[in-house]
């Protein structure tokens, strides 16, 4: 287990109701807030109204329309408005999407360049506003980690960054939200959380135990009630435990001792995510159990036949032939929240792309240092294995 520092700075306040905490919390972050939400769900479900009363002292700069994947055209808008309104602190209403959006709005404004050179290089990151959350789609775990997506559909590309201002100050995650959730959204976010929990639990770094047994309680927790939201989406215990395990997997708990940690289903689906409208999370449901197959060997059969055994409760002695089915039985969860199995079945029917995609996802998914080395020749398997 590797040495590491963990300092997370943000005050989440989960449960029914949080919201009515939200002047208090952000009291002395500054009178002159930006706004920033997605499409018209909040307001169909009254989060709007609500954020609006509660925040009556404030003087508000809304940003709205922040599409999932979302672009950095959004980010220069919110850059402008938050110089334009000489903007104190940013409160984003939404999922993974508006949040990421926010945060990297966040740490641009002091920035004199565009903001896109940020996303291609992070060290440019000195400090940013403060950001409060109010989620609205257990999914990224945005709400309380270092990260952000941003994608730049002019040159095809969804890159990942990392910094210490992007940890919001506040967070309010409250269950209740997520009840009118279309199901598509549901089961995606669902796989989203799983593979954040996968994909560092697929990791060289011997000896980090307790970080794996985690890892694998917040797969168990995906799959558990995951069924049960697929029959009861206003099941309360169910939209906690999912919500709290999409927190859990993303904002350190499980990665930290685990020295460099590589997302290799994450960074192909980026490059999806760049040239294909595709829901970030039907894309990870469809190369997660294809990255298994293709990267089970033995070198790798302790950590998938543990994984068989420990999230699956496969019964049997042959380490392979219990890690194979272990595999099996992920798939047929995936199929069980209605989620996609093949490219074909989001719309991508040829391969015209893959080359270049393959290319871009080793580059900048770094995926040379995963936990089975992928080059791109490795990379156009997979994705021709999930066409």
């Amino acid at each position: 287990m590797d040495n590491f520092q963990w300092n997370i700075p943000t005050n989440l306040l989960f449960g029914k109701n949080q919201i009515d905490n939200l002047p208090s919390a952000i009291e002395g972050l500054g009178k002159r807030l930006l706004f920033v939400y997605g499409g018209g769900s909040i307001k169909k479900i009254g989060i709007y109204d609500k954020v609006k009363s509660l925040l009556s002292d404030y003087e508000i700069t809304e940003l709205s329309d922040i599409q999932p994947n979302p672009e950095i055209e959004s980010v220069r808008e919110g850059v402008r408005l938050c110089r334009a309104n000489n903007i104190d602190a940013i409160v984003a209403c939404g999922g993974g999407s508006v949040i990421d959006a926010a945060k990297v709005i966040a740490v641009s404004v002091s920035y004199d360049g565009d903001p896109w050179d940020i996303m291609e290089n992070q060290r440019l990151i000195k400090d940013g506003l403060p950001i409060v959350t109010i989620l609205t789609l257990a999914a990224s775990g945005s709400e309380m980690a270092r990260s952000a997506v941003i994608s730049n559909n002019l040159f095809h590309r969804k890159l990942a960054i990392g910094a210490i201002p992007f940890y919001p100050r506040v967070s309010i995650c409250d269950p209740t939200y997520l009840y009118t959730l279309p199901q598509k959204q549901t089961s995606a976010g669902i796989a989203d959380i799983f593979s954040h929990a996968m994909e560092m639990y697929f990791n060289e770094t011997m000896g980090a135990y307790l970080s794996d047994r985690i890892a694998e309680a917040i797969m168990i927790t995906c799959v558990h009630y995951g069924s049960i939201l697929m029959e009861e989406p206003e099941n309360y215990e169910a939209r906690a435990n999912i919500m709290w395990a999409g927190t859990q997997a993303a904002n350190g708990t499980i990665r930290w001792g685990r020295g460099k940690v590589v997302f290799p289903c994450h960074g192909i689906e980026h490059e999806l995510g760049a040239y294909y409208d595709i829901t970030h999370g039907d894309g990870l449901a469809i190369l997660m159990p294809n990255w298994m197959k293709y990267t089970l060997n033995d070198d790798t059969l302790p950590q998938y036949s543990a994984f068989a055994r420990n999230v699956w409760n496969i019964i049997e002695n042959d380490d392979r032939c219990a890690a194979e089915k272990g595999i099996e039985a992920f798939e047929g969860f995936l199929k069980s929240l209605y989620l996609p199995s093949s490219l074909s079945e989001v719309g991508i029917e040829t391969e015209d792309l893959f080359e270049e995609m393959a290319g871009n996802a080793v580059v900048n998914g770094g995926l040379s240092n995963a936990f089975v080395k992928l080059d791109k020749e490795d990379v156009l398997h997979i994705l021709r294995m999930s066409m």
